[in-house]
C-alpha cells in the first residue's frame, strides 16, 4: 500500500475549515486518524482479495493513511462479517465483501451471527463480476451440451467445487435446469477449487472471470459458459446459458460496508472517496483487464440493492432446491 509521510494538500485544506464545523462534523473532517483494515471473507488470490487490495492501494494515496486487508476466511464469509459488526463504528475497519455475506447467506446458511442489514451500514457498491464454468482440461467435453450427455451418461461420477455462494448457485441451478446429477465438493474459497480443477482433483467449478481468465488463456482450463446475461468481452466464443435455451444468469458483486452506527458523515466521505476511485481512468482500465463492471452509487443506493438482491438469491437458491446448511 502507499503511505504518506505528510498531510496531502486535501487533507490541509479540510484540516483549515475543520475549527469551524459542529462536532460531528469534526470528527468526520478529520477521519481516517489512523490505519484501515478491509476485512475480506475469502482468502489471498480471490477475485474479492484482489478488488480490496486495488481499491485499498488508491484509498490510502488520497486520505494519507496506510490500507491493509485482513484475510478472515472461513464459515461463508460468517467471520469475516461478525468481525466488522462487532468493530468500534469509527470508519476504520470496514467490510470489503460479496454477495456471499451480504446476499446469499441468508438462504444458504440455517443460522447466522450477524444481520447483513441491521449489523452494517451499506457504504459502497464497486462492481459487478461475471462468473465462468471452467473444467479440467483433460475433461473430454468441447461445449455446454457435450458436457451434459457426458453426465447424463454417467450420473454422479462428474465433481465440481463450490468456494463461493455463486458458484453454488449457479451449480446447483444448472444441475436442475440442465437435468443432470453432478457431485457438489465445498471449498473455503474460490482459488483451492480453482487449484484443484486445475490439477485434476475435481471436474470443474464456476470462477469470477477475472480469476480465471489467466489460467484460461495458459490453457490450463476450457470455459463452457458463461453465467452473464451477455457474452465477456474477453471470452466473446464463450455463450451465455441462455443463449443455451437455459433461463438462468447471474452475476457476483463487490461492495464496502462499515458497521451499524458508524456516523453518516464518515460514510459520506467513504462513499464519496470510493466513487472517485472507481471513476479514475487507471482504475477503469484495471477493471477492465479484471473483467469487472463498474457499478457505482449512494449508500442508500447499496443498502435497497443489498435488500433486493437478499431477496433474488432467496428466489435463486429456493428454485435450485438448495437446503440451508450448518
Amino acid at each position: 500500500m502507499i503511505h504518506h509521510r505528510g498531510p496531502s494538500r486535501r487533507q490541509a485544506l479540510l484540516g483549515m475549515g475543520a475549527a469551524a464545523l459542529a462536532p460531528s462534523t469534526v470528527s468526520a473532517q478529520a477521519y481516517p486518524s489512523k490505519q484501515i483494515t478491509f476485512v475480506v471473507p475469502f482468502v489471498a488470490g480471490s477475485g474479492t482479495d484482489t478488488m480490496a487490495r486495488l481499491v485499498g492501494e488508491r484509498l490510502s494515496a488520497i486520505v494519507g493513511q496506510p490500507v491493509i486487508v485482513d484475510n478472515k476466511a472461513g464459515a461463508s464469509g460468517s467471520i469475516a462479517a461478525t468481525t466488522v459488526a462487532r468493530a468500534q463504528p469509527d470508519g476504520h475497519t470496514l467490510m470489503f465483501t460479496t454477495n456471499t455475506s451480504h446476499a446469499a447467506n441468508p438462504s444458504l446458511l440455517k443460522t447466522m451471527a450477524y444481520d447483513p442489514v441491521k449489523d452494517f451500514e451499506p457504504v459502497a457498491l464497486l462492481g459487478l463480476a461475471p462468473f465462468v464454468l471452467v473444467v479440467k482440461p483433460d475433461l473430454p467435453v468441447k461445449s455446454f451440451a457435450e458436457l451434459v450427455a457426458k453426465a447424463k451418461a454417467e450420473p454422479g461420477k462428474l465433481s465440481y467445487g463450490a468456494g463461493t455462494s455463486t458458484s453454488i448457485v449457479c451449480g446447483e441451478s444448472m444441475k436442475r435446469l440442465a437435468g443432470i446429477d453432478i457431485l457438489r465438493v465445498p471449498y473455503r474459497s474460490a482459488p483451492p477449487a480453482l487449484n484443484d480443477v486445475m490439477a485434476g482433483q475435481i471436474d470443474m467449478t464456476f470462477i469470477d472471470i477475472g480469476t480465471g481468465l489467466p489460467h484460461i488463456r495458459a490453457g490450463k482450463l476450457r470455459t463452457l459458459v458463461a453465467t452473464d446475461a451477455q457474452r465477456s468481452p474477453h471470452l466473446p466464443d464463450v455463450p451465455t446459458f441462455r443463449e443455451l435455451g437455459i433461463e438462468f444468469d447471474l452475476v457476483a458483486w463487490y461492495a464496502i460496508y462499515a458497521p451499524a452506527k458508524t456516523p453518516a458523515e464518515i460514510v459520506g466521505k467513504l462513499n464519496a472517496t470510493a466513487n472517485e476511485i472507481m471513476a479514475s481512468a487507471d482504475m477503469k482500465q484495471r477493471m477492465d483487464q479484471f473483467s469487472v463492471i463498474i457499478r457505482t452509487g449512494t449508500p442508500a443506493h447499496l443498502g435497497e440493492w443489498t435488500k433486493s438482491e437478499i431477496d433474488k438469491w432467496a428466489r435463486l437458491s429456493k428454485a435450485a432446491g438448495i437446503e440451508p446448511e450448518g
